[in-house]
């Protein structure tokens, strides 16, 4: 290696920087008379704001970008659950209960026939009377895409507001019906409970998040911004909190809901709950970012100016690192979605006639039930898929904040 690579004390130069960003130093002297004059790329990233500057880092985070589209793609599913699912919510199929999930298959002796599944034959067993399917090879039951309905289950309520029954795939026949992730134990299609169920436990996380950030920022804030007394206080009130095992607190909570109440009331109130035990992590963060920052110029110069606290907070403060605060939601609402999820696991959360994912585990709580029917551990999967692709995506997102990365 020449010696122009080595610093005067033997050490190898650092590597070279990353190509992707532009910069701004020059070997040539300085001279203030001299006019710097910017490419339109250096300009680009001169003129850039934070935001701007936290998407570019963001798409560099490939994992992170693949979890956000994935999220997006759940969040669409569950707003327009009436039109993905194959089935009312509530539909039953009595001649079908507890039937084994369908194989979609694309070939049938040997011709293209495009997508179908095998229809069933059942049978009861004389000793346990348990009912016994086979796959019928004879029968074809195809698989239409885009499809209104005409099938028992077909037609639905969207959203409560006007009836519908046209769904993105369908069976072709009435008499033939099509279950990919099998039945419950009422006969009821687990792919479009499942479906139906993600509406409530995905926006359990984006309400309950909600109301946790809004406590966090202002008791965190005010914490922060005053100090003294006012941050022992909040800091006792926090430690006081922490110190609660979680799962054990939600779970006296929730079964002091009563069971009288509606089941939007208990969605609200269990929404409720794990918001008011997940504010104190928020807290903290923004009680640390606050005391760091209020002694800087800008805070300093807008209470000379005469700014009140909620401005000074509000307008300067907090925006300074919202950024942070988005990848500290984005790994929040994972801890808030399976917190439902056990609670109504446990039957002390949600209820039936309410459907989430944490209320289709609950009836796969008999290890007996889970031998024999497997699939109704189905709904485990999107649990698991969404609090992977949160994490992923909190994780890209808080590299992307970190203004040292």
């Amino acid at each position: 290696m020449s010696p122009d690579n080595e610093t005067p004390g033997g050490d190898k130069s650092p590597e070279k920087p990353d190509e992707t960003i532009p910069h701004f130093v020059s070997d040539e002297p300085f001279d203030a008379d001299v006019e710097v004059v910017l490419t339109p790329e250096q300009e680009k990233y001169y003129m850039a704001s934070q935001w701007k500057l936290m998407w570019w880092k963001l798409r560099r985070h490939k994992i992170a970008v693949a979890a956000g589209f994935f999220l997006i793609f759940l969040y669409l599913v569950a707003a327009f659950a009436e039109v993905f699912a194959p089935y009312e919510l509530q539909h039953r199929d009595v001649r079908n209960v507890f039937a084994p999930p369908q194989a979609i298959h694309m070939f049938h002796e040997g011709k293209l026939v495009g997508p179908f599944v095998y229809g069933y034959t059942s049978k009861r067993d004389p000793e346990t009377l348990q009912k016994i399917y086979t796959v019928n090879t004879k029968k074809v039951n195809r698989i239409r895409f885009f499809c209104s309905g005409g099938y028992p289950g077909s037609e639905y309520n969207f959203w409560g507001l006007f009836k519908g029954d046209f769904h993105l795939f369908c069976p072709e026949s009435r008499r033939a019906p099509v279950f990919l992730l099998g039945t419950d134990r009422l006969g009821r299609d687990m792919l479009s409970r499942m479906i139906y169920g993600s509406r409530i436990s995905l926006s359990i996380g984006l309400i309950g998040i909600v109301l946790s950030f809004s406590l966090g920022i202002i008791i965190g804030g005010v914490a922060g911004f005053y100090g003294g007394w006012v941050d022992n206080g909040v800091q006792r009130l926090i430690e006081v909190l922490k110190s609660f095992p979680r799962l054990p607190l939600w779970m006296a909570l929730s079964a002091s809901l009563p069971a009288k109440w509606s089941p939007i009331v208990i969605y609200f109130g269990i929404t409720l709950i794990l918001a008011m035990l997940d504010w104190p992590s928020l807290a903290r963060a923004v009680r640390s970012k606050l005391l760091s920052l209020r002694e800087e110029d800008f805070a300093i110069a807008a209470t000379l100016m005469g700014a009140s606290t909620k401005r000074i907070i509000g307008r300067h403060l907090v925006p300074s690192f919202a950024s942070h605060l988005i990848a500290s939601a984005s790994l929040a609402i994972p801890e808030m979605i399976l917190g439902e999820t056990a609670l109504s696991f446990l039957g002390l959360g949600l209820r039936p006639p309410v459907t989430s994912w944490g209320v289709l585990l609950n009836e796969a709580q008999n290890i007996q039930v889970v031998v024999l029917y497997p699939w109704l551990m189905a709904p485990m999967i999107p649990v698991i898929l969404t609090i992977l692709a949160f994490n992923f995506l909190g994780d890209g997102l808080r590299d992307a904040a970190d203004p040292y990365k």
